[in-house]
């Protein structure tokens, strides 16, 4: 009898798998998920998406039992513990999603490695990004660096075919059997109180929704931050609860779909810059001459939901209770820390990966970067005004009083400047004054930014006469 392992990481569905697939086109499959110690001992193994993870895999057992298969188990050392359970079924090949994050890239090429000395071949697949990202070039023959021509090659390139879920999974007898861990057992801490749920069942029926109650008004909607009008999907994409491909292509063409589609496109972009230049999840993509301040109480203040600004503030606080963060809420709190605190995007983006449900390296850590200026973005000096922002994308104030209670007292618009508020009124809410003046702030950023330019172009000018 012929067998095959599917090792299942960041595709967690049955739907549109070509993994799965082709591990079930054998005899005899096992899917497998390895609960990595590797993983489990670093600091991003954090409460909010382990639960996630937990919810996912509860919810991907029930399906494939529903298929008369289940879900093998194991913790330990990956390598080891795929080619175990591969030993156990007398399988020869083991299929795997391919990834792009430089933790993943090494574990896949020591699984290979190691699968090459004792005859199981691995084999990659696609299925965590809409397009491969190795499929496009740029015309000088590298990765993309600037999104928009990216964009118009990745609305050209071919896509692959969507696959349906295998009707039956047949799971080799002779392959043990474990019970998922709890979540006490693999992560100190609790959950933040608002997470969404995990797991394929839950991420489709919710985008199914969604599309049909909010697609057609996303292009004019999805910056409405107390509207909460975006779909929610990225916990899901992170986990490939859902298959960014499916959604791409069952999207495409409805009524207000392109705009959406454009963000599956970003996150495409992302994916091929990292594999391009690892070294970016925590290095300048573009170094800029930046010497960030080192300030932990404004860094914790920021952190905190404590700077005074009401719209920064309700975002930190978003992000604690529901490990989610509205997007254009993310940029004016990334552009808080790294433009008026100047303070280092890295510090920002560990503390997103704390506590982001959809927290990973890509998207996580190129987004920070656009918006502190290192990264693939040819305006590197874009500024968030945070109280310009919240006055357009939350002009009643109500995002604000959702997750600041300290304001929710303060009516209509005056809540984004509480500090222009009567004395005796301040005093009563207590909310801190603004931890900086905003426009002294990047008065200062912006003579930085211009020093720093002169000394890169003398540096520049200096390295060609030499």
């Amino acid at each position: 009898m012929s067998s095959a392992v599917v090792v299942f990481t960041r595709d967690l569905r049955l739907h549109d798998h070509p993994a799965l697939r082709a591990a079930t086109a054998a005899t005899a499959a096992v899917p497998l998920f390895v609960f990595d110690d590797a993983i489990l001992s670093g600091r991003f193994n954090r409460p909010n998406r382990t639960q996630y993870l937990l919810q996912s895999l509860t919810d991907l057992d029930g399906s494939l039992r529903a298929r008369g298969g289940r879900l093998v188990v194991r913790r330990g050392g990956w390598v080891a513990e795929v080619l175990g359970a591969a030993r156990e079924a007398g399988a020869a090949t083991v299929h795997v999603s391919d990834d792009v994050t430089p933790f993943a890239r090494r574990r896949l090429a020591a699984l290979e490695a190691a699968g090459a000395g004792v005859g199981v071949g691995v084999v990659r697949h696609p299925g965590t990004t809409v397009v491969p990202p190795d499929a496009l070039r740029s015309s000088g023959g590298g990765h993309f660096q600037v999104f928009t021509p990216y964009h118009r090659r990745w609305l050209e390139a071919a896509r692959r075919p969507v696959l349906a879920p295998p009707d039956a999974v047949r799971v080799p007898d002779v392959v043990a059997d474990a019970p998922l861990p709890r979540l006490a057992d693999l992560v100190a801490g609790a959950p933040s109180p608002e997470v969404v749920a995990g797991g394929e069942s839950a991420a489709r029926a919710a985008l199914d929704a969604w599309v049909k109650a909010r697609l057609a008004e996303y292009g004019d909607r999805h910056d409405d931050l107390p509207g909460d009008a975006t779909s929610r999907v990225s916990a899901a994409l992170r986990f490939g609860c859902v298959s960014p491909a499916e959604l791409e292509q069952e999207l495409t063409g409805r009524p207000g779909a392109e705009p959406f589609v454009r963000q599956l496109c970003w996150r495409d972009f992302y994916a091929q810059a990292l594999l391009a230049r690892p070294d970016a999840a925590w290095g300048d993509y573009r170094r800029r001459g930046d010497a960030w301040h080192d300030d932990p109480e404004r860094f914790a203040a920021w952190a905190e939901g404590r700077t005074g600004y009401p719209v920064v503030d309700a975002a930190m606080r978003q992000l604690r209770r529901e490990g989610f963060v509205h997007n254009r809420a993310r940029m004016v709190a990334a552009s808080f820390l790294t433009k008026d605190l100047y303070l280092d995007w890295r510090l920002g983006a560990r503390e997103f990966l704390d506590w982001l449900v959809d927290g990973e390296i890509a998207n996580n850590n190129l987004n920070w970067q656009w918006t502190a200026g290192t990264g693939a973005d040819t305006n590197p000096h874009r500024i968030f005004n945070p109280t310009v922002q919240a006055r357009r994308f939350d002009p009643d104030g109500d995002y604000v009083r959702r997750y600041v209670p300290e304001l929710r007292a303060v009516p209509g618009k005056a809540v984004h400047e509480p500090w222009k508020l009567p004395a005796a009124v301040r005093e009563a809410l207590d909310y801190p004054p603004p931890i900086v003046d905003h426009h002294e702030a990047i008065a200062e950023y912006k003579d930085r930014s211009r020093l720093s330019g002169q000394r890169q172009a003398r540096s520049t000018t200096h390295r060609a006469l030499s």
